[in-house]
C-alpha cells in the first residue's frame, strides 16, 4: 500500500515541474505547487486545481517558507539562456538563495530534499562523456556564469547541508530534456527550431550544426527523479540523468522539418559564446543505482512535442 506523503514542488507550475506534480498526484500524494510565475505558468498546471491533494502558492524561492513537508523537490529556476540571462543577478539569487532557504525549510521539518541541478555544471566539458567525478571547465565571469556557478553553489550546499546536519539529500544533473509545455520562446534547440519549421520560417543552426547534444523526453526525466527520491539515505548523488544517445544539431533540424511537414530551410549563423560542443552523458550511476535507463526515443517524443506547439500556435 502506498502511504500518502506530502510533497513540495518549487518550480512547480514550470515544464519539468507540472508534470512532476502530475506524477506525485497520481501516486495518490499531496502536492504543494510552489511558483512565482518567472517562466513557469497556470496554464502548466490549470487541469490540476481541481484535485483536492493539490495547492498552489504564489512565492518566491529566494525568501523563506514555513510549511510542513515530507520531501521536497527543488527545481525553481529559469533554465533556459534566453530566461536566465534577463535577470541574471535574480537567477544567481534564485539558485543559490533558494537552494539555502529550501535547505532550511528540509533541516526544519527532517524532509528529503532533491535538487535539479544541471549538465551546466561541466561547462563546456574537456571530457566526453561527461561522469560525475568531472569537475567541469566553466567560466566563472561568462555571460552563463549566473546559472552554472548558481547551481554549483547549490550542489556545494547540498553536500555542506548533508554533512554538517545530516540532512537526506538527492542531487540530480539533468541534461537536454524537451517535451510538451516547453516554452515556445525559450531559446532551446528543439522549441526554436519547432517553432521555425511549423512558421515556415528558416531553420536557424548556430556554428555547422555539427555541435552534439542529448535529448532526454519529459516523462523519462520525470521517472528518474521519482526513483531518485525513492533511494535509500546513501544515496546521495549527484547522478546524471539524460539521454546517453547523441545527436548533431544538423540531424535534429532535419528531422524537425521532416516531421513538421515543413518547407523551412536550413540557415548557419555564429556560435554564442561559451556554447559547448558536446553534451553526452554518462549515466551508469542512473542505471546502477535508479535502474532508469531513458525509453522514448527522439522521433517519438517529438510528435506529441510538435503536437502541442501546433495548438499554441493555432490558438494564438
Amino acid at each position: 500500500m502506498h502511504l500518502s506523503k506530502r510533497i513540495l514542488v518549487t518550480g512547480g507550475a514550470g515544464f519539468l515541474g507540472s508534470f512532476l506534480c502530475e506524477r506525485l498526484l497520481a501516486e495518490g500524494n499531496d502536492v504543494v505547487c510552489l511558483d512565482n510565475y518567472f517562466t513557469g505558468t497556470k496554464k502548466n498546471i490549470a487541469e490540476l486545481l481541481d484535485n483536492k491533494n493539490f495547492e498552489l502558492m504564489r512565492h518566491d524561492v529566494t525568501f523563506p517558507l514555513y510549511i510542513e513537508v515530507d520531501e521536497i523537490y527543488n527545481l525553481a529556476c529559469p533554465a533556459s539562456p534566453i530566461h536566465y540571462q534577463l535577470d541574471p543577478v535574480q537567477t544567481t539569487k534564485t539558485t543559490v538563495h533558494g537552494a539555502i532557504n529550501m535547505l532550511g525549510l528540509a533541516k526544519r521539518v527532517k524532509a528529503k530534499i532533491l535538487q535539479a541541478s544541471t549538465s551546466e555544471v561541466y561547462g563546456d566539458p574537456l571530457e566526453h562523456p561527461q561522469t560525475e567525478a568531472y569537475w567541469g571547465n566553466v567560466n566563472p565571469i561568462g555571460l552563463r556564469s549566473c546559472y552554472d556557478e548558481g547551481k554549483r553553489c547549490a550542489e556545494t550546499l547540498f553536500f555542506d547541508y548533508h554533512r554538517q546536519h545530516k540532512l537526506n539529500i538527492k542531487v540530480v544533473r539533468i541534461f537536454n530534456t524537451y517535451g510538451p509545455r516547453m516554452h515556445p520562446n525559450d531559446g532551446r534547440v528543439v522549441s526554436n527550431f519547432i517553432v521555425q519549421a511549423l512558421k515556415s520560417e528558416p531553420i536557424t543552426v548556430y556554428g555547422d550544426g555539427m555541435q552534439t547534444r542529448s535529448f532526454c523526453y519529459v516523462d523519462d526525466m520525470i521517472e528518474s527523479f521519482v526513483r531518485m527520491m525513492q533511494t535509500d539515505d546513501t544515496v546521495t548523488g549527484p547522478i546524471n540523468v539524460g539521454n546517453p544517445r547523441e545527436f548533431t544539431i544538423k540531424h535534429l533540424a532535419e528531422l524537425v522539418i521532416k516531421l513538421t511537414g515543413s518547407k523551412s530551410k536550413i540557415v548557419y549563423k555564429t556560435l554564442p559564446s561559451d556554447d559547448p560542443m558536446q553534451r553526452k552523458p554518462d549515466i551508469s550511476r542512473a542505471k546502477e543505482f535508479l535502474n532508469w535507463d531513458p525509453q522514448v526515443r527522439l522521433e517519438e517524443g517529438l510528435i506529441p512535442t510538435i503536437e502541442y506547439f501546433e495548438n499554441i500556435l493555432s490558438t494564438k
